[in-house]
């Protein structure tokens, strides 16, 4: 069980252990708060594959390798990011019109808002 240094290194050697037996591939995620240390492992009960970080910066090449193992755990193909056309009319949304039940008051729209709080008696 010896941390690997190398982000490349140890996503290449962690997709291949997950490729050579991916029955018995278990993979976990360690966040430590009070260090602000993340720790991945990944194992087949063979091999044993670590990586420790403390940077941020990792987050993003984390998050990668999860959807990658995740894809394949799943046994799917990613499924390519395409933006469909959708109609201009159906961008845009009504607003709601706003009704007044008695004759005479103007109407209002009776909005979510937030009440004033009252203030302290003297």
């Amino acid at each position: 069980m010896v941390y690997i240094i190398s982000w490349q290194q140890y996503q290449e050697a962690a997709e291949h252990l997950y490729a050579s037996s991916p029955r018995k591939t278990r993979y976990s995620v360690k966040w430590r708060s009070s260090e602000g240390k993340l720790v991945l492992k990944i194992t087949d009960d063979v091999t044993c594959l670590k990586f420790k970080t403390h940077s941020s910066i990792f987050l993003g090449r984390f998050e990668a390798l999860n959807r990658s193992l995740i894809q394949k755990m799943m046994n799917s193909r990613p499924v390519p990011a395409t933006v469909e056309q959708v109609p201009p009319a159906t961008l845009s949304t009504p607003k709601p019109q706003a009704t007044s039940k008695l004759p005479g008051t103007p109407a209002v729209s009776t909005g979510g808002g937030v009440k004033k709080k009252k203030g302290k008696k003297k």
